[in-house]
């Protein structure tokens, strides 16, 4: 007992120590302080954007269709009725970010009760789980936006995201959505799948664990390249909403040059050029 007691002090220091050393709980998830966030996985915190950086959704033009099934599926979500995970795929440039962000901003413009858009970087979707055992405490409902989703080479991260999408002996919780772009169907590249096939024993095998991470999303939105008459009516929206004067003839060339330029025709090829031409008329106003 006597030795006991000479140890105790020792024994107490020793406790502290390893207390001081070990990391600090994760703070309470607080998503009344905005609706929108970024999740920082190191710290395993949401960091509120007081201003999200989108485009009013009435300025996205040539992607009517998917647009609307898109804001359709985040109002049953919002209204609390059933939704679908979402994969916007496709052509670069083409709106699939701004697509989420101004849909976000559409259902939220006449609802008491917001919708929360909580962004996660590609590097840290292996945090998911985390995330999603956080938000399952949560009243709000939220959409989890990561943008230019892909995997390459022996990434093994998209299990993470496959076990929380379905599977998982959790589920997703029932107030929470998952957004996703990628300019890859599968979200694969195309040379990595086709290598899988070719060493495989079972080709089809091969492929089937990581191609099945698409099939887990219920939507999948694709976005093409636009025609001209498509791309002409978003350079024509975007200079009508900065409230530059202009000649439709003076637009039209200047438009199809710039576009000459840069080899494509595209959303952000559009806002490119109306930047430009902005500038050059000396319009200071912004989007």
């Amino acid at each position: 007992m006597a030795d006991l007691k000479r140890l105790e002090p020792h024994l107490k220091r020793i406790a502290e120590a390893l207390e001081r050393l070990a990391p600090p709980p994760p703070a309470a998830l607080d998503l009344s302080k905005a609706d929108a966030f970024v999740w920082h996985s190191e710290t395993e915190q949401l960091v509120a954007v007081p201003k999200v950086n989108r485009v009013d959704i009435k300025l996205l033009k040539g992607i009517d269709r998917v647009r609307d099934i898109l804001v359709e599926n985040t109002r049953r979500f919002a209204e609390g009725l059933p939704a679908n995970n979402a994969l916007l795929w496709g052509a670069r440039g083409m709106g699939k970010s701004s697509l989420v962000k101004a849909a976000h901003a559409a259902i939220n413009e006449d609802r008491r009760t917001k919708l929360v858009l909580i962004e996660i970087h590609r590097e840290d979707i292996a945090s998911l789980p985390s995330l999603l055992h956080r938000l399952r405490q949560s009243k709000r409902r939220a959409v989890i936006f990561c943008d230019d989703l892909s995997f390459d080479g022996n990434d093994a991260s998209y299990k993470s995201l496959k076990a929380v999408l379905e599977g998982g002996i959790e589920g997703r919780p029932a107030n929470v959505l998952f957004y996703a772009t990628s300019n890859r169907r599968h979200l694969l590249a195309r040379d990595m799948i086709e290598n899988e096939r070719s060493t495989a024993i079972h080709t089809n095998e091969a492929v089937e664990e990581k191609v099945s991470l698409s099939d887990r999303f219920g939507l999948w939105l694709g976005f093409h390249a636009c025609s001209q008459d498509d791309y002409f009516a978003m350079v024509i929206a975007y200079a009508q909403d900065l409230k530059i004067g202009f000649d439709p003839e003076e637009l039209r060339a200047e438009a199809v040059e710039w576009s000459m330029t840069r080899g494509a025709r595209s959303g952000r090829v559009a806002w490119q050029f109306i930047q430009d031409f902005a500038g050059r008329k000396g319009v200071k106003a912004a989007l």
